[in-house]
């Protein structure tokens, strides 16, 4: 019974929030040419959007342990689904999330993402990519904004870990900020074709301070951001 619950769920679901992006996409890039505030409105909108459809139509609540901090700082997420990756313009205020440059190459979206302030990352781009990346991180984060990255790089099943991308280490280092790992547990809920009820949960860790050596960010992150992972 509860799978073809499930089942109906996400039946609506997917057609509700899929044609809510169409539109929610065209007005952001439209909002482009207004104002960046606009913009930025539109983006939240979506991610809020997004969370009213998980809460109402799937029964997915979403729980918050801490949060973010007030001075500049670099959040290292667990990602387990779409769901933080979606979700992350509702959970920070105007966060500049880097993401796999090909996503940016999707009509429309790219665009205003472009504009928004996500950061293009250049897979096996070298060192100059890297450079070029910091310096779009640095000015970012000297505007206030959160910096917000995923540091396994792809999407990674609940209860599984894999070792953080070496990119991640470089970004630490050459961005001299603070980083904050974040847990999440959507993947069981999230992370399937016909969705669960249940609750994500968000579990913000300690900050970790700049200049650590490469081994122990590592280390430190890998083990805050899979604080969920037996839950």
């Amino acid at each position: 019974m509860a799978g073809m619950v499930a089942i109906l769920r996400s039946l609506i679901f997917y057609p509700v929030f899929y044609f809510g992006s169409l539109y929610f996409v065209i007005t952001a890039v439209l909002a482009i040419t207004r104002s960046r505030t606009s913009l930025r409105r539109q983006v939240r909108s979506w991610a809020i959007f997004h969370r009213w459809c998980c809460r109402v139509l799937l029964g997915i609540a979403v729980v918050q342990e801490g949060g973010p901090l007030e001075e500049p700082a670099l959040y290292a997420i667990r990602h387990e689904s779409f769901f933080e990756a979606i979700d992350a313009p509702a959970l920070f205020d105007t966060p500049s999330v880097f993401a796999k440059r090909e996503l940016f190459n999707l009509p429309g979206w790219g665009r205003a993402a472009i504009a928004y302030g996500l950061i293009p990352v250049v897979r096996d781009g070298g060192a100059s990519a890297l450079r070029s990346l910091i310096r779009e991180a640095k000015r970012k984060s000297a505007e206030g904004r959160p910096l917000v990255i995923f540091p396994e790089g792809t999407r990674v099943p609940h209860s599984e870990r894999r070792p953080l991308q070496s990119g991640f280490a470089g970004i630490y280092k050459m961005a001299g900020l603070q980083v904050v790992p974040v847990a999440v547990n959507s993947g069981p809920l999230y992370h399937r074709p016909w969705k669960r009820a249940g609750q994500v949960v968000y579990r913000f860790g300690d900050p970790i301070p700049p200049g650590l050596p490469r081994q122990e960010i590592e280390e430190r992150v890998a083990e805050a951001i899979n604080a969920l992972n037996a839950a």
